[in-house]
Protein backbone atom coordinates (compact mmCIF):
# COMPACT_ATOMS: atom_id res chain seq x y z
CA UNK A 1 0.00 0.00 0.00
CA UNK A 2 1.18 3.01 -0.40
CA UNK A 3 0.95 6.58 2.31
CA UNK A 4 0.79 9.67 1.01
CA UNK A 5 4.55 11.99 2.08
CA UNK A 6 3.36 15.37 1.48
CA UNK A 7 3.09 17.35 -2.32
CA UNK A 8 1.63 14.82 -3.97
CA UNK A 9 4.48 11.60 -3.03
CA UNK A 10 3.67 8.44 -1.65
CA UNK A 11 5.42 6.13 0.02
CA UNK A 12 5.06 2.34 -0.36
CA UNK A 13 4.65 0.38 2.68
CA UNK A 14 5.23 -3.66 2.47
CA UNK A 15 3.57 -5.47 5.22
CA UNK A 16 4.33 -8.98 5.69
CA UNK A 17 2.14 -11.45 6.07
CA UNK A 18 1.79 -12.84 9.90
CA UNK A 19 3.86 -15.99 9.48
CA UNK A 20 6.45 -13.76 8.15
CA UNK A 21 6.31 -10.93 11.29
CA UNK A 22 6.92 -13.72 13.34
CA UNK A 23 9.92 -15.03 12.10
CA UNK A 24 11.42 -11.12 11.35
CA UNK A 25 10.72 -10.92 15.58
CA UNK A 26 12.82 -13.93 16.05
CA UNK A 27 15.32 -12.52 14.01
CA UNK A 28 15.18 -9.66 15.79
CA UNK A 29 15.32 -10.59 19.07
CA UNK A 30 18.20 -12.90 18.31
CA UNK A 31 20.45 -10.09 16.19
CA UNK A 32 19.38 -6.79 18.49
CA UNK A 33 21.17 -7.78 21.65
CA UNK A 34 24.52 -8.27 19.45
CA UNK A 35 24.09 -5.44 16.84
CA UNK A 36 22.42 -2.38 18.96
CA UNK A 37 25.70 -2.15 21.11
CA UNK A 38 27.81 -1.40 17.61
CA UNK A 39 25.84 1.51 16.93
CA UNK A 40 26.99 4.92 17.83
CA UNK A 41 25.81 7.20 20.74
CA UNK A 42 24.72 9.34 18.19
CA UNK A 43 22.09 7.22 16.34
CA UNK A 44 18.45 7.99 18.18
CA UNK A 45 16.20 6.15 15.42
CA UNK A 46 14.78 2.87 16.07
CA UNK A 47 16.55 2.28 19.37
CA UNK A 48 15.19 1.26 22.76
CA UNK A 49 15.66 4.18 25.33
CA UNK A 50 16.08 7.26 22.33
CA UNK A 51 13.41 8.74 20.39
CA UNK A 52 13.28 12.42 18.68
CA UNK A 53 13.30 13.67 22.24
CA UNK A 54 17.06 12.72 22.75
CA UNK A 55 18.16 13.52 19.29
CA UNK A 56 16.94 16.87 19.94
CA UNK A 57 18.35 16.91 23.34
CA UNK A 58 22.14 15.93 21.83
CA UNK A 59 21.46 18.92 19.30
CA UNK A 60 20.77 21.43 21.96
CA UNK A 61 23.92 20.39 24.30
CA UNK A 62 25.93 20.78 21.09
CA UNK A 63 24.91 24.30 20.34
CA UNK A 64 25.95 25.08 23.97
CA UNK A 65 29.61 23.81 22.96
CA UNK A 66 29.86 26.55 20.41
CA UNK A 67 28.55 24.55 17.11
CA UNK A 68 26.36 27.24 15.28
CA UNK A 69 26.26 25.48 11.65
CA UNK A 70 26.82 22.61 9.90
CA UNK A 71 25.27 20.22 7.05
CA UNK A 72 21.69 18.87 7.15
CA UNK A 73 21.82 16.07 5.22
CA UNK A 74 18.43 13.82 4.24
CA UNK A 75 19.19 9.95 2.21
CA UNK A 76 17.05 9.21 -0.47
CA UNK A 77 14.74 6.71 0.46
CA UNK A 78 16.31 5.53 3.73
CA UNK A 79 14.43 1.84 3.87
CA UNK A 80 13.77 1.79 -0.25
CA UNK A 81 17.03 2.28 -1.78
CA UNK A 82 19.33 0.39 0.23
CA UNK A 83 21.32 -2.46 -1.87
CA UNK A 84 21.12 -6.09 -1.04
CA UNK A 85 24.14 -6.96 -1.01
CA UNK A 86 25.49 -4.45 0.83
CA UNK A 87 22.45 -5.20 3.65
CA UNK A 88 23.80 -8.68 3.96
CA UNK A 89 27.69 -8.03 3.58
CA UNK A 90 27.31 -5.82 6.95
CA UNK A 91 24.82 -8.20 8.70
CA UNK A 92 27.39 -10.92 8.01
CA UNK A 93 30.54 -8.89 9.58
CA UNK A 94 28.45 -8.57 12.45
CA UNK A 95 26.30 -12.21 12.74
CA UNK A 96 28.46 -15.09 12.23
CA UNK A 97 25.08 -17.42 11.29
CA UNK A 98 24.74 -18.70 8.30
CA UNK A 99 21.08 -19.64 9.58
CA UNK A 100 20.36 -15.87 10.12
CA UNK A 101 21.88 -14.82 7.24
CA UNK A 102 19.58 -16.85 5.33
CA UNK A 103 16.30 -16.01 6.41
CA UNK A 104 17.09 -12.61 6.32
CA UNK A 105 17.97 -12.86 2.58
CA UNK A 106 14.70 -14.76 2.10
CA UNK A 107 12.70 -11.49 4.04
CA UNK A 108 14.65 -8.92 2.17
CA UNK A 109 13.67 -10.96 -1.33
CA UNK A 110 10.01 -11.73 -0.25
CA UNK A 111 7.52 -10.52 -3.27
CA UNK A 112 5.44 -7.74 -3.32
CA UNK A 113 1.82 -8.20 -4.13
CA UNK A 114 0.27 -4.85 -5.34
CA UNK A 115 -3.15 -5.15 -7.38
CA UNK A 116 -3.52 -8.21 -6.91
CA UNK A 117 -0.07 -8.48 -9.23
CA UNK A 118 3.10 -10.20 -7.35
CA UNK A 119 6.14 -8.29 -8.10
CA UNK A 120 10.11 -9.15 -6.73
CA UNK A 121 11.69 -7.08 -4.62
CA UNK A 122 15.15 -6.37 -5.87
CA UNK A 123 16.14 -3.71 -3.83
CA UNK A 124 15.46 -1.75 -0.36
CA UNK A 125 14.53 -3.43 2.57
CA UNK A 126 10.56 -3.48 3.46
CA UNK A 127 9.34 -0.34 5.17
CA UNK A 128 6.85 -2.10 7.75
CA UNK A 129 8.66 -4.67 8.16
CA UNK A 130 9.89 -5.67 11.84
CA UNK A 131 13.40 -6.27 11.08
CA UNK A 132 13.45 -3.52 8.74
CA UNK A 133 14.36 -0.79 11.10
CA UNK A 134 17.62 -2.45 13.06
CA UNK A 135 19.20 -3.88 9.50
CA UNK A 136 18.92 0.05 8.28
CA UNK A 137 20.58 1.25 10.98
CA UNK A 138 23.24 -1.21 10.44
CA UNK A 139 24.11 0.47 7.05
CA UNK A 140 23.82 3.71 8.02
CA UNK A 141 26.27 3.09 10.93
CA UNK A 142 28.67 3.07 8.59
CA UNK A 143 28.26 6.67 7.79
CA UNK A 144 28.21 7.41 11.54
CA UNK A 145 31.45 6.07 12.42
CA UNK A 146 33.36 7.14 9.76
CA UNK A 147 31.99 10.91 10.90
CA UNK A 148 33.08 9.82 14.48
CA UNK A 149 36.77 8.85 12.49
CA UNK A 150 36.83 12.35 10.66
CA UNK A 151 36.56 14.29 14.21
CA UNK A 152 32.82 15.80 13.22
CA UNK A 153 30.05 15.73 15.98
CA UNK A 154 26.45 14.84 14.69
CA UNK A 155 23.33 13.75 15.45
CA UNK A 156 21.12 11.08 13.87
CA UNK A 157 18.03 10.23 13.88
CA UNK A 158 17.20 7.46 10.66
CA UNK A 159 17.71 9.39 7.48
CA UNK A 160 17.53 12.98 8.95
CA UNK A 161 21.26 13.55 9.90
CA UNK A 162 22.79 17.05 11.18
CA UNK A 163 27.00 17.21 11.14
CA UNK A 164 27.24 20.09 13.69
CA UNK A 165 30.31 22.52 12.40
CA UNK A 166 31.87 25.72 14.52
CA UNK A 167 32.93 27.31 11.08
CA UNK A 168 31.51 27.47 7.56
CA UNK A 169 34.88 26.45 5.90
CA UNK A 170 34.43 23.09 8.40
CA UNK A 171 30.86 22.71 7.21
CA UNK A 172 31.69 22.49 3.47
CA UNK A 173 34.06 19.50 4.82
CA UNK A 174 31.71 17.96 6.57
CA UNK A 175 29.61 18.16 3.53
CA UNK A 176 32.21 16.38 0.99
CA UNK A 177 32.36 13.72 3.55
CA UNK A 178 29.21 12.78 3.49
CA UNK A 179 28.50 12.71 0.38
CA UNK A 180 31.67 10.76 -0.79
CA UNK A 181 30.61 8.25 2.22
CA UNK A 182 26.98 7.75 1.37
CA UNK A 183 27.99 7.97 -2.47
CA UNK A 184 30.36 5.67 -3.10
CA UNK A 185 30.87 3.55 -0.21
CA UNK A 186 27.03 2.97 0.21
CA UNK A 187 26.24 3.36 -3.02
CA UNK A 188 23.38 6.01 -1.66
CA UNK A 189 22.72 8.94 -2.91
CA UNK A 190 21.49 12.49 -0.65
CA UNK A 191 17.96 14.39 -1.44
CA UNK A 192 19.58 17.11 -2.82
CA UNK A 193 16.23 19.20 -1.71
CA UNK A 194 16.96 18.65 1.79
CA UNK A 195 20.55 18.52 2.09
CA UNK A 196 21.61 22.00 2.45
CA UNK A 197 24.82 24.08 4.41
CA UNK A 198 22.82 25.36 7.37
CA UNK A 199 23.20 27.96 10.59
CA UNK A 200 20.84 27.66 13.82
CA UNK A 201 20.92 31.67 12.89
CA UNK A 202 19.41 31.04 9.21
CA UNK A 203 17.51 28.16 10.94
CA UNK A 204 16.55 24.88 9.97
CA UNK A 205 13.92 21.75 10.34
CA UNK A 206 14.75 18.63 11.99
CA UNK A 207 12.11 16.06 12.91
CA UNK A 208 9.89 17.90 12.25
CA UNK A 209 10.70 21.20 14.77
CA UNK A 210 12.11 24.35 13.79
CA UNK A 211 15.10 25.00 15.45
CA UNK A 212 16.41 28.49 15.29
CA UNK A 213 19.56 30.57 17.49
CA UNK A 214 16.67 31.53 20.04
CA UNK A 215 13.80 28.91 20.06
CA UNK A 216 13.28 25.37 18.89
CA UNK A 217 9.30 24.88 17.56
CA UNK A 218 6.27 22.91 16.35
CA UNK A 219 7.23 22.68 12.53
CA UNK A 220 5.11 23.95 9.86
CA UNK A 221 4.23 20.36 8.45
CA UNK A 222 3.49 19.03 11.73
CA UNK A 223 1.31 22.35 12.47
CA UNK A 224 -0.59 21.36 9.22
CA UNK A 225 -0.95 17.97 9.91
CA UNK A 226 -2.38 18.90 13.61
CA UNK A 227 -4.61 21.02 11.75
CA UNK A 228 -5.74 18.72 9.25
CA UNK A 229 -6.79 16.10 12.45
CA UNK A 230 -8.38 19.00 13.99
CA UNK A 231 -11.06 19.64 11.24
CA UNK A 232 -11.54 16.06 10.12
CA UNK A 233 -12.84 15.60 14.39
CA UNK A 234 -14.77 19.40 14.71
CA UNK A 235 -16.87 19.88 11.00
CA UNK A 236 -19.63 21.97 11.63
CA UNK A 237 -22.69 19.53 10.48
CA UNK A 238 -21.39 17.16 12.98
CA UNK A 239 -23.17 17.64 16.35
CA UNK A 240 -20.90 18.41 19.84
CA UNK A 241 -21.17 15.55 21.39
CA UNK A 242 -18.39 13.40 24.18
CA UNK A 243 -17.34 11.16 21.27
CA UNK A 244 -16.00 14.55 19.75
CA UNK A 245 -14.57 15.54 22.76
CA UNK A 246 -12.79 12.40 23.12
CA UNK A 247 -11.62 12.60 19.60
CA UNK A 248 -10.46 16.48 20.26
CA UNK A 249 -8.53 15.85 22.95
CA UNK A 250 -7.03 12.60 22.19
CA UNK A 251 -5.40 14.80 19.11
CA UNK A 252 -4.33 17.49 21.29
CA UNK A 253 -2.70 15.55 24.02
CA UNK A 254 -0.72 13.58 21.63
CA UNK A 255 0.57 16.58 19.42
CA UNK A 256 1.03 19.15 22.54
CA UNK A 257 2.83 16.48 24.58
CA UNK A 258 5.36 14.92 21.94
CA UNK A 259 6.70 18.63 21.52
CA UNK A 260 6.97 19.46 25.21
CA UNK A 261 10.13 18.95 25.48
CA UNK A 262 12.89 20.54 27.77
CA UNK A 263 14.50 22.45 24.77
CA UNK A 264 11.17 23.21 23.31
CA UNK A 265 9.36 26.83 23.08
CA UNK A 266 6.16 26.32 21.97
CA UNK A 267 3.78 28.37 24.03
CA UNK A 268 2.67 30.65 21.92
CA UNK A 269 1.69 28.56 19.04
CA UNK A 270 -0.76 26.59 21.90
CA UNK A 271 -2.17 29.87 22.38
CA UNK A 272 -2.54 30.56 18.91
CA UNK A 273 -4.05 26.95 18.15
CA UNK A 274 -6.38 27.12 21.41
CA UNK A 275 -8.16 30.04 20.17
CA UNK A 276 -8.38 28.47 16.75
CA UNK A 277 -10.21 25.40 18.20
CA UNK A 278 -12.02 27.23 20.54
CA UNK A 279 -13.57 29.07 17.88
CA UNK A 280 -14.52 25.34 15.66
CA UNK A 281 -15.90 24.24 18.88
CA UNK A 282 -17.98 27.09 19.43
CA UNK A 283 -18.79 27.18 15.57
CA UNK A 284 -20.09 22.97 16.02
CA UNK A 285 -22.25 24.03 18.65
CA UNK A 286 -24.16 26.76 16.87
CA UNK A 287 -23.25 25.53 13.06
CA UNK A 288 -22.54 29.13 12.05
CA UNK A 289 -19.56 31.67 12.69
CA UNK A 290 -20.56 34.78 14.31
CA UNK A 291 -18.30 37.29 16.04
CA UNK A 292 -20.84 37.57 19.20
CA UNK A 293 -20.18 33.43 20.07
CA UNK A 294 -16.75 34.32 21.13
CA UNK A 295 -18.08 36.41 23.88
CA UNK A 296 -21.22 34.22 24.79
CA UNK A 297 -19.85 30.66 25.03
CA UNK A 298 -16.22 31.41 26.70
CA UNK A 299 -13.08 29.92 27.23
CA UNK A 300 -14.83 28.00 31.20
CA UNK A 301 -17.85 27.10 29.12
CA UNK A 302 -15.46 25.07 26.63
CA UNK A 303 -13.57 23.84 29.72
CA UNK A 304 -16.99 22.70 31.07
CA UNK A 305 -17.62 20.54 28.42
CA UNK A 306 -14.93 18.42 29.29
CA UNK A 307 -12.48 19.97 26.36
CA UNK A 308 -8.66 19.83 27.46
CA UNK A 309 -6.46 23.07 26.29
CA UNK A 310 -3.26 23.34 24.44
CA UNK A 311 -1.73 25.43 26.92
CA UNK A 312 -2.82 23.49 29.87
CA UNK A 313 -1.75 20.48 28.39
CA UNK A 314 2.04 21.69 27.32
CA UNK A 315 2.32 23.28 30.66
CA UNK A 316 2.03 20.23 32.31
CA UNK A 317 4.05 18.24 30.26
CA UNK A 318 6.41 20.73 30.59
CA UNK A 319 6.09 20.67 34.44
CA UNK A 320 6.51 16.41 34.43
CA UNK A 321 9.83 16.62 33.37
CA UNK A 322 11.72 16.43 36.46
CA UNK A 323 10.29 13.48 38.06
CA UNK A 324 11.84 10.09 38.12
CA UNK A 325 12.32 8.06 35.06
CA UNK A 326 11.10 5.10 37.09
CA UNK A 327 8.06 6.34 37.98
CA UNK A 328 6.52 6.45 34.04
CA UNK A 329 7.91 10.35 33.02
CA UNK A 330 10.48 11.35 30.19
CA UNK A 331 13.85 10.93 30.30
CA UNK A 332 16.05 13.57 28.53
CA UNK A 333 18.58 12.17 26.51
CA UNK A 334 21.87 10.34 26.47
CA UNK A 335 24.21 11.01 29.60
CA UNK A 336 25.65 14.54 29.20
CA UNK A 337 22.73 15.84 27.06
CA UNK A 338 20.56 18.31 27.50
CA UNK A 339 19.30 17.69 31.16
CA UNK A 340 16.42 19.47 32.35
CA UNK A 341 17.57 23.14 32.98
CA UNK A 342 20.52 21.10 34.81
CA UNK A 343 22.56 23.79 36.91
CA UNK A 344 20.36 26.70 36.12
CA UNK A 345 17.38 25.63 38.10
CA UNK A 346 16.49 24.01 41.10
CA UNK A 347 14.88 20.55 40.65
CA UNK A 348 12.11 21.10 42.32
CA UNK A 349 11.71 24.60 40.71
CA UNK A 350 8.32 24.64 38.74
CA UNK A 351 8.31 25.28 35.45
CA UNK A 352 6.28 28.89 35.22
CA UNK A 353 9.01 30.13 36.81
CA UNK A 354 11.90 29.25 34.99
CA UNK A 355 10.93 30.11 31.46
CA UNK A 356 9.32 33.39 31.82
CA UNK A 357 7.71 34.14 28.39
CA UNK A 358 7.37 30.60 27.75
CA UNK A 359 10.66 29.70 26.57
CA UNK A 360 11.76 26.11 27.48
CA UNK A 361 15.04 27.29 27.90
CA UNK A 362 16.44 30.77 28.89
CA UNK A 363 17.79 32.98 26.20
CA UNK A 364 21.29 32.87 27.67
CA UNK A 365 21.79 29.38 27.06
CA UNK A 366 21.22 30.05 23.03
Amino acid sequence: MYIPKGKGVFRPVGIPAVRCRVAQEGIRAVIDPICEPTLHDSSHGFLRHRRCHTAMAQLVALHRQGYRGGVDADLTGFLDSIPHPLILALVARAIADGNIVRLITKCLQASVREEGEVRPTRQGTPQGGVVSPLLANLVVHHLDWRLEALGYRFVRYADDCVVLCKTRRQAEKARQAVTQCVEDDLGWALNPDKTQLTTCGQGFVFLGYDVSARTIRMGGKAEERFKRKMKACTTRSHHLDAEVGMHVNRVIRGTVRSFATACTSCLGQCNERARWIRRRIRCMKDTRIWKTDNRRVKRRHIERMGFVLCREVYLSAKEGEDTDSSQGARSWGPPGACKTHAGTYGESTPWRQRGGAGYGLPLTHW
